[in-house]
């Protein structure tokens, strides 16, 4: 059975509109068995250029039933139903989008006739509805009028089945209610996440975690997985039978957790992690001369970096930038070959340390700057966040240069002493990957607060 819809709107701003006009018939593939035609008065503005094509002011709506006084008669029509459009994402968009007004929410599976028209009958000149009804001899009347509109779907969708020799549209049907009936299964799954940052879990049947991601919204992220079309996706959906979640408050917290998890439960459909692809590390030296330098190389385990980098040309981007910013010579940080003096002192943008015509003494402070911006601030500090809850705070701890581990603490807390934060986090290891995490949130000032643990003690 179908529902051949067609609405008017209001037009404006996406998912800001109103519907003014709705028309439905419904059809069982021969004849109309029902129908439902109404102005809807949207109780709000409708723009001039819509009332120019439609015809539709808001004269003739004062009067006119609102949304909420149709739309029980709207669920009765379309009860058992696939909803038919030409352009059916918007029609279901905007009948959903009313509903979802009224905390309701409308589910119904959905056929275009714009998409079954494009494979059933190709190479047409347009498949706009009024061009393409009148190529094929499809009367319209009352265009861009719903029951006009509506009238002229259901000719074009007798038309469509009357050429489906291979009963494409009959499979269509059939696999849009299995996906309606996948949604209603997901869609319980997702209506208890809030959309709040933190870590999320999907587990098999047997309670395994088989995907592990961290998101600032969590609803949001988990109904993506559920609603995605590559291979990936469609291999959790059919492996998905429940979800859990941590709540974090911060983003900082969620990549660090995420990526420890990841690293603790291995699941099958988490590739390595982003953060632990991490190539390239920044190291500094002193020349003979006495001046410091830095250097990309080869990320090591075990070796203490200023920063580190996912790949080659974000490390010399990088690099750059800062050697721009605190006017560093380019033969020191790498960037050019060490036998010549570098191109930035022939333009003056450097002051000379490459042909030590700058002291090392002044060159090394501007390094220092540069240094302090890129790693850890200091060996022992405190980098405190949003917690999951308006009177709380996350807090990450640095000790001796190593990731100790995050706790979440009260807003009366006084964060000062080293040994009484070590009882507060829960410990988390030092990997690369949580190191590169940290120094991009702080190279990137995205936390609330940073405490010097040095400075406090």
């Amino acid at each position: 059975m179908y529902a051949v819809v067609d609405v008017e709107t209001t037009g404006g701003k996406y998912n800001e509109e109103g519907i003014t006009e709705v028309a439905i018939y419904k059809f069982d593939g021969n004849e109309i068995i029902d129908q439902f035609i109404s102005l809807v008065n949207p109780e709000r503005p409708i723009q001039p250029f819509v009332v120019n094509l439609t015809g539709i002011n808001e004269n003739m709506l004062r009067n006119a039933p609102k949304f909420y006084e149709v739309a029980k008669r709207i669920v009765e029509i379309t009860e058992d139903c696939t909803l038919v459009a030409h352009n059916a994402s918007f029609d279901y968009r905007m009948l959903s989008t009313e509903f979802n007004r009224l905390g309701f929410t409308y589910e119904r599976p959905t056929l275009c006739t714009v998409a079954l028209a494009k494979k059933l009958i190709p190479e047409q000149a347009s498949y706009k509805l009024g061009r393409l009804v009148r190529s094929l001899g499809i009367p319209l009347s009352d265009r861009h009028r719903a029951a006009g509109d509506a009238r002229a779907t259901v000719k074009l969708l007798k038309l469509l089945l009357d050429k489906d020799s291979e009963k494409t549209i009959v499979k269509e049907v059939l696999r849009t209610k299995e996906q309606d009936q996948a949604g209603r299964k997901f869609l319980h799954l997702v209506a208890p996440i809030k959309p709040v940052t933190g870590v999320y879990y999907l587990h098999n049947q047997k309670g395994d975690v088989i995907y592990i991601g961290k998101s600032t919204n969590m609803r949001k992220r988990v109904n993506q997985h559920f609603t995605g079309k590559s291979r990936k996706a469609l291999k959790i959906q059919l492996e998905t039978h429940s979800v859990s979640t941590e709540e974090t408050g911060s983003e900082l917290i969620a990549l660090l957790k995420e990526v420890d998890e990841i690293q603790l439960h291995k699941p099958k459909h988490n590739s390595v992690h982003k953060n632990d692809r991490i190539r390239f590390g920044l190291e500094e030296g002193v020349t003979s001369s006495g001046y410091r330098f830095l250097r990309i190389a080869h990320a090591q385990d075990n070796m203490q970096y200023v920063t580190t980098f996912k790949n080659l040309n974000n490390a010399r981007k990088t690099l750059y930038f800062f050697a721009q910013k605190y006017t560093l010579c380019l033969k020191f940080v790498g960037l050019e070959s060490p036998k010549n003096a570098c191109s930035h002192e022939q333009i003056n943008q450097c002051l000379g340390a490459c042909i030590e015509k700058e002291t090392a003494e002044q060159y090394n402070k501007r390094v220092q700057q540069c240094v302090d911006r890129l790693s850890f601030q200091s060996p022992n500090m405190l980098l405190i966040d949003k917690g999951r809850t308006h009177d709380e705070r996350s807090i990450v701890l640095i000790q001796d240069n190593e990731y100790k581990g995050f706790g979440f603490v009260s807003l009366n807390y006084q964060l000062t002493n080293i040994e009484m934060i070590n009882t507060l986090i829960t410990p988390m290891k030092n990997s690369r990957a949580a190191r590169h995490i940290i120094q991009q949130f702080v190279r990137k000032n995205k936390v609330k607060e940073i405490v010097n643990l040095d400075e406090t003690s």
